[in-house]
């Protein structure tokens, strides 16, 4: 338990069963009546973000969130089996807790797990990934007419807008977060 005083970005709470993540928070002292903490929380499996107000001082429910860092292996069937790189045990997290992640995943990716009550909540990725181009037309020299990008699928088989000198096997860096186009990879 921490009250509304030890509130601080990132740090989960468990109201009424549900898991929400502190977004930001401002404590508030009107000149009349009693002081009181401006949250917006978003929840951690639906990502709805709301705001919500406490009363200062208030006591709320921490949950204790474990982060790990594992190694995705493999995919088995519609599960994602990763590897917990301090203990080695296995786990499978099923194919909607992993989300949109499984875009920019390919095996012995390094992710972050957050775990509650040994429950899989969601996958966080590095901002960027190396990933390799497996098929884009040539880019014609003075075609500017699509802004000077073409489409191009990489080896997890999304597709991506990229550069016109982007070649096919090239290994560029692609946002995790929007599935941009970063640059080239060493």
């Amino acid at each position: 338990m921490a009250t509304t005083n030890d509130l601080k970005n990132g740090m989960t709470l468990d109201i009424e069963g549900q898991l929400w993540t502190v977004v930001e928070f401002q404590h508030v002292k009107p000149g009349k009546g009693p002081a009181f903490v401006r949250t917006k929380l978003k929840q951690v499996l639906s990502g709805k973000v709301v705001d919500k107000t406490f009363n200062a001082g208030v006591k709320v429910e921490v949950a204790s969130l474990e982060k790990r860092e594992m190694n995705f292996l493999y995919k088995e069937g519609e599960d994602f089996v990763f590897m917990d790189n301090k203990t080695f045990d296995q786990m499978n997290i099923s194919a909607s807790t992993v989300g949109d992640a499984a875009q920019y995943m390919l095996e012995n990716t390094e992710a972050i797990v957050a775990i509650h009550d040994n429950n899989p909540l969601y996958i966080e990725l590095p901002a960027s990934v190396t990933l390799t181009v497996t098929y884009t037309e040539p880019g014609i020299q003075g075609d500017r007419s699509s802004g000077g990008t073409k489409p191009a699928t990489v080896e997890t088989g999304i597709e991506i807008q990229v550069p016109l000198f982007i070649k096919q096997d090239e290994k560029i860096l692609v946002d995790t977060r929007d599935g941009s186009y970063l640059g080239r990879a060493n």
